[in-house]
């Protein structure tokens, strides 16, 4: 790709934020399966975290409910933790805790207290590690006061969304794509010959291939970004058609007001999520758009997600359910008006 910024691979990026978090706060800890080297985690993220910080990182027994309790703990005390969930479906083992214990201590006790925790949990399907092992649960923790839900985007920096996080004195979970590991991360300016990438605010980006008015506006989570991006440029190339995307690295609190002048010049307006139909963020999304901009809404906002179903262990049945390239790019050329 000419001109493009692809950098180092989103899993060297976030790795490296870790560390960076680390060496910056003798008060940091990290909890999880297997997150001892030299495996560093499923995944490898957490890798060399041990042997640099061996005090403060602790691989723990499998019990996703136990590590967020200590994480809490430690929490309670003034420190901060950051917990490894190793797959994401489990992160309702940890909604106890989460949400009737970590996010409540905030503001229960009569005056503040900061809760200084962050669940990492890799998300997503397009692996075929089947019903289990590939969802997307973010739905089922919207809307708890004082709990944060963050997504890991190739267009964000990691370090500067777990700083804020943690800075931020209120918990989080950090929902990780798990094919983003492998896909490189890009910087503000040229993506490619067709698409540039700017900051909107501190949570949101934008990419787009020229200013002015769009065809359509699509709003989408960081996990859809290497589908999203090649359906915009085939789009734009083979259809002339101009789409605008809008990407978050917080999806909880939902804050729509930096990107209301985009809805505001876009002929339509697309929500993609990959978590299954009912409820969710991309109905809170439209919800909001409707509240906010009913009157110079030119068409009804689309939502393009998978139908509520259990994703399949076979992997052309599993492409089948959930979203892909193709998907959006029938939308945005106008060949599926469903």
């Amino acid at each position: 790709m000419s001109g493009a910024t692809a950098g180092r691979r989103v899993s060297a990026g976030l790795n490296h934020a870790l560390h960076d978090l680390f060496a910056d706060d003798d008060r940091l800890f990290l909890l999880g399966e297997d997150i001892l080297d030299p495996s560093g985690g499923a995944f490898g993220v957490t890798r060399g975290l041990s042997t640099a910080f061996p005090r403060r990182v602790f691989g723990t027994p499998i019990s996703e409910g136990g590590m967020t309790g200590v994480a809490a703990g430690l929490a309670l005390c003034g420190d901060r933790a950051i917990v490894e969930v190793m797959f994401g479906d489990f992160i309702t083992l940890c909604v106890d805790p989460l949400v009737n214990f970590i996010s409540k201590s905030v503001s229960m006790y009569g005056r503040r207290l900061p809760m200084g925790v962050v669940v990492r949990c890799p998300v997503g399907g397009n692996r075929g590690y089947g019903p289990t092992h590939s969802q997307n649960p973010q739905k089922h923790l919207f809307g708890v006061p004082h709990l944060q839900l963050l997504e890991l985007s190739p267009l964000h920096d990691p370090r500067r969304t777990l700083s804020r996080a943690l800075a931020s004195g209120e918990p989080a979970v950090f929902f990780e794509d798990k094919v983003l590991y492998t896909t490189p991360e890009y910087r503000a300016g040229r993506i490619d010959d067709c698409l540039r990438l700017a900051p909107v605010d501190e949570s949101w980006m934008m990419v787009d291939a020229e200013a002015g008015p769009a065809d359509w506006l699509v709003v989408a989570p960081g996990g859809l970004v290497p589908r999203l991006l090649p359906a915009m440029r085939t789009a734009l190339v083979d259809d002339e058609v101009l789409s605008r995307a809008v990407v978050p690295d917080r999806l909880w609190p939902l804050d729509l007001d930096p990107v209301l002048p985009f809805i505001d010049d876009a002929t339509r307006v697309l929500v993609v999520e990959d978590g299954v139909a009912g409820g969710g963020w991309a109905a809170e999304v439209a919800r909001v758009v409707y509240e906010r901009r009913w009157g110079r809404l030119r068409h009804p906002v689309r939502i393009l997600q998978p139908p509520c179903a259990v994703i399949p262990a076979a992997t052309h049945l599993e492409r089948e359910l959930l979203v892909q390239t193709e998907t959006i790019y029938r939308v945005l050329a106008g060949g599926d008006h469903g």
